[in-house]
């Protein structure tokens, strides 16, 4: 049986990755650590002085709150930066795209190796932060497991419309306002430091309805054990449906780009 084609495309990722695989293992791990350190238990420490804290955070401390968070926050980050100028500069300035395409790939493979590649970067990113947080006995639990697939499918879920977005860009132009007002507002008012529900009522809901509450809300609850049937349902349901729907306008995108 052969290799299917979408895993040829993503093995020529994997090949370029070799070279630094070392320092972003070891970033992956290192910079959650310290964020933790700093934001969980510093801040942390403040946060849990306060009188509601036990009231606002359904009984958690802070860096309970907190550190779940960081697996979809991470993931969010990742994915996104993979889907722009990565994406942008494969078209445009090192034509890497068209050159699969003159070999038996067709844009769809192409744009599947793109999604696969993606997925593997952000579960890079999301065992870094989970292996930080088997470290602290607070969050040592077998549903980092489960947060881990999670975060995974939230950044899953930010990289294939970005994707698409950015296959039909000529220009980075728009990339630096992606993450000014979105991604980092996103990463802010998401759900991981407060919950929304302490935001104006137009915030909350449109915190709902974007990827990272859902995965914040999906890594949290599996961590503590504390997953309920159909909200689960929910939350995965909104995030496969963004990762296909995105990762259908990303192959169109593709398709467009590599036929002209």
């Amino acid at each position: 049986m052969s290799t299917p084609a979408s895993i040829r495309a993503w093995e020529a990722h994997v090949t370029l990755y070799r070279s630094v695989w070392k320092s972003n293992v070891m970033g992956s791990f290192v910079q959650p650590l310290l964020y933790l350190l700093g934001m969980g238990l510093g801040v942390g420490a403040l946060v849990d002085d306060g009188n509601q804290n036990d009231t606002l955070l359904d009984g958690l401390t802070y860096f309970q709150f907190l550190a779940p968070a960081l697996l979809a926050t991470t993931a969010m980050m990742i994915a996104s930066n993979e889907a722009l100028w990565p994406v942008l500069g494969g078209f445009k300035w090192w034509k890497k795209f068209h050159s699969e395409a003159a070999t038996p790939l067709t844009p769809n493979e192409i744009a599947g190796g793109v999604a696969l590649w993606q997925i593997t970067k952000s579960f890079i990113a999301v065992f870094g932060v989970a292996a930080v947080l088997l470290i602290f006995p607070d969050t040592r639990s077998w549903g980092v497991l489960l947060a881990i697939v999670f975060g995974t499918l939230t950044g899953a879920a930010f990289a294939a419309p970005i994707s698409a977005w950015s296959a039909s860009r000529e220009t980075d132009h728009s990339f630096p306002t992606i993450n000014r007002f979105v991604i980092v507002p996103l990463f802010l008012f998401g759900g991981a430091f407060y919950p929304i529900s302490q935001l104006p009522d137009w915030m909350e809901t449109v915190a709902i309805a974007t990827p990272l509450w859902h995965g914040v809300e999906l890594c949290r609850n599996s961590v503590y054990d504390r997953l309920e049937l159909w909200p689960t349902v929910g939350h995965v349901a909104y995030l496969v449906t963004m990762a296909v729907v995105g990762w259908l306008l990303a192959a169109r995108s593709f398709r467009r780009r590599l036929t002209q």
